[in-house]
C-alpha cells in the first residue's frame, strides 16, 4: 500500500455539510479496509467510520451515525466520508487510514497500518 491523501476539509458552520477524500497510490488499496478517523487538539485518536475492501460492509462511531456516510470506489482508489448535520464537536483533524483484511473490518485503531496526513475540519457554533 502506497501513501494515502487526504483531501476536502475545510471550515463550515454548523448544520452544513462537508464532503472529504481519500486517495490512494498502491496497487493494492481494493485489498485493504479502509476507514476515517479524527483527532482533535488535546484529544486521543477516534474512529469515525470504516468500510470493507470490497465496499459491501460498513461501521460507524455512534456518534456519527445517521449524519456520516462513508463510501468508496475502488476503481479511483479513493474513499469518501460525507459529513452532513455537522456540529462543533466534529471539529478535528480527519485522517484515513487502511487496515488488512486478513481481519473482519475493524473500529480499533491498531489494526490500520497506514495513514494519512490528515485533512482539518472546522465546525464553527
Amino acid at each position: 500500500q502506497g501513501p494515502l491523501e487526504e483531501s476536502g476539509g475545510g471550515l463550515v458552520q454548523a448544520g452544513d455539510s462537508l464532503s472529504v477524500s481519500c486517495a490512494a497510490s498502491g496497487r493494492t488499496f481494493n485489498t485493504y479496509h479502509m476507514g476515517w478517523f479524527r483527532q482533535a487538539p488535546g484529544k486521543e485518536r477516534e474512529f469515525v467510520a470504516g468500510i470493507s475492501w470490497r465496499g459491501g460492509g460498513t461501521t460507524y462511531a455512534d456518534s456519527v451515525k445517521g449524519r456520516f456516510t462513508i463510501s468508496r470506489d475502488n476503481a479511483k482508489n479513493t474513499v469518501y466520508l460525507q459529513m452532513n448535520g455537522l456540529k462543533p464537536e466534529d471539529t478535528a483533524v480527519y485522517y484515513c487510514a487502511a487496515a488488512s483484511n486478513v481481519y473482519g473490518l475493524t473500529s480499533t485503531i491498531h489494526y490500520y497500518t497506514y495513514w494519512g496526513q490528515g485533512t482539518q475540519v472546522t465546525v464553527s457554533a
